[in-house]
C-alpha cells in the first residue's frame, strides 16, 4: 500500500512538473509577443492553453484517483492538498498569459511608448522567476526561498506602479490612452502571476510547517 501510494505521489509531482513547465513558456511567449508585436505568437499563446488545461486536468484527475484509492494521512495529506492549490494556481497563470496575448492582438503591432512596453517586459521577467522560484521552493520543501518571494513581489509591484504612472502622463491623446488603458490590462496580468507564484510559496509553507500563513498582502484570495 506504501509502494502504491509513494508512486501516486511521484506521478502527481511529475505532472505539477510538467505543467510548471508550460506555463512558464507561456509567460515567455505573451511577453516577447507584446514587445516584438508579434501577433502570430500571441495567437499561438492562446492555442497553448488548450495544453496547459490538459496538464491541468491530468493532476486534477490524478488527485481524485488518489483519494478514491488511497487515504494519506500527515505529511502526505499535506501534500496533496498543496498539490491541489498549486495545480490551480499554475491554470490561473496560463489564463493570464492568454488575456496579455488577446490584449496584445488589440494593441496592433506598433507599440505606442516603447518605455511601458520596457516595464511590462521587465514585469514578465519577474514573474517568470518568481514562477520558477515558487516552484524550486515546493520541489526542494525550502522554506526561506518561498518567503523570498515577498521581496521579488514588490519589485513587480514597483514596476506596475511605473507602468501605469507612465499611462497616466498620455493626458487627452485619445489614441495613446486607448492603448495604454489595454497595457494597464497587460500589467494587472503579470502582477497577478507574480501573486499566484506567493500564493505557491504559501503552500510550500503550509507542507513543512503544517500550518497555512499569507506571507505578506500580496496575496489577493478574492482574486485567485
Amino acid at each position: 500500500m506504501r509502494v502504491t501510494l509513494d508512486e501516486d505521489l511521484s506521478e502527481l509531482r511529475d505532472g505539477l512538473d510538467r505543467e510548471t513547465e508550460l506555463v512558464l513558456r507561456s509567460v515567455r511567449a505573451c511577453v516577447q509577443a507584446l514587445v516584438d508585436g508579434d501577433l502570430e505568437l500571441a495567437d499561438e499563446v492562446i492555442a497553448f492553453d488548450d495544453e496547459v488545461d490538459a496538464a491541468y486536468m491530468a493532476v486534477e484527475d490524478g488527485i481524485q484517483n488518489l483519494l478514491a484509492r488511497q487515504t494519506p494521512v500527515a505529511s502526505d495529506l499535506r501534500l496533496v492538498l498543496s498539490i491541489l492549490h498549486i495545480n490551480l494556481h499554475l491554470e490561473r497563470m496560463a489564463d493570464y498569459c492568454v488575456t496579455v496575448a488577446k490584449l496584445t492582438k488589440l494593441g496592433g503591432e506598433t507599440p505606442v511608448e516603447s518605455r511601458i512596453v520596457a516595464a511590462l517586459a521587465e514585469m514578465g521577467v519577474r514573474a517568470e522567476e518568481m514562477t520558477r522560484v515558487a516552484l524550486r521552493s515546493f520541489q526542494h520543501r525550502d522554506l526561506g526561498r518561498a518567503e523570498a518571494l515577498v521581496d521579488l513581489d514588490e519589485l513587480i509591484d514597483r514596476a506596475n506602479r511605473r507602468a501605469v504612472d507612465r499611462v497616466l502622463d498620455f493626458g487627452g491623446d485619445v489614441e495613446k490612452r486607448e492603448w495604454g488603458l489595454r497595457m494597464i490590462l497587460v500589467s494587472r496580468c503579470l502582477e497577478r502571476i507574480g501573486d499566484h507564484a506567493v500564493d505557491i510559496g504559501e503552500q510550500t509553507a503550509y507542507l513543512v510547517t503544517g500550518e497555512f500563513r499569507e506571507f505578506t498582502d500580496a496575496s489577493h484570495p478574492e482574486g485567485v
